[in-house]
């Protein structure tokens, strides 16, 4: 069984543009994302995939400076680019990660992968159980495949999972429960814009060590909210 992570990323953002290359204490985000998945428990090969266009290059010297490999395909089309991914590097199942969450829960992320092999699941996903920018998605080959060939809206393309999320019905889809302590959906710990991005440097910069938890991550997320409230945080 060949399990691959493809973690898509692109320097182009409308809203916070260079995201992924951007330092949040002594890491880039990138670089936070890559050692987070250092204590993935699972058997897996990590791709980061992202576009063909000139601004794009500077992800392939960062593969090359960080001994990942790299995926280049459409940019428009993430879901081709996936596809394309997934079928060079020969997956079975494909996790779906962000190049925007810095965050992502490694424990969590190895019980998904339980669940998903031992449900024998097409598309297994954490999203409505962590804080957003802390969950993930698996699926097969066949289910990226289906959805490849099927999707034709231009949010299906753009979105590789949307196909899938708007057709349950075709597809054994399983949710992973996780802890109460864990379980707020209320809280964004993925970074999308400048305010987000000051988030993630308070909660590095406070954080007791370098393998922040969920749970940590969660009080700090509430005690910079309570400090921009107060005007202590500036802008």
């Amino acid at each position: 069984m060949n399990t691959g992570i493809i973690l898509q990323a692109r320097i182009g953002s409308s809203r916070l543009p260079g995201k992924v290359l951007k330092s949040i204490g002594r890491k880039l985000m990138l670089e936070h994302i890559i050692y987070r998945l250092s204590f993935l428990q699972h058997s897996s090969q990590l791709i980061l995939a992202t576009s063909t266009l000139p601004g794009d290059d500077v992800l392939a010297y960062f593969c090359q400076s960080h001994s990942v490999n790299c995926f280049r395909g459409s940019e428009l089309d993430v879901l081709d680019r996936y596809y394309r991914c997934a079928q060079q590097y020969k997956f079975d199942h494909v996790i779906r990660l962000t190049s925007d969450n810095p965050f992502v829960d490694i424990e969590e992320l190895d019980r998904l992968i339980d669940l998903h092999y031992k449900s024998d699941a097409d598309y297994s996903h954490s999203f409505n159980a962590l804080p957003a920018g802390s969950g993930a998605v698996i699926f097969t080959f066949e289910t990226l495949k289906q959805s490849y060939a099927d999707g034709i809206k231009p949010n299906h393309r753009e979105h590789v999972n949307e196909y899938i999320q708007e057709n349950p019905e075709l597809f054994h889809i399983e949710t992973l429960q996780v802890i109460p302590s864990k379980n707020r959906k209320d809280i964004r710990l993925t970074v999308d814009t400048e305010r987000d991005y000051q988030k993630a440097c308070f909660i590095v910069e406070h954080s007791k060590s370098d393998y922040i938890t969920t749970e940590e991550a969660i009080d700090l997320c509430s005690i910079f909210e309570g400090f921009k409230q107060t005007g202590i945080v500036s802008n």
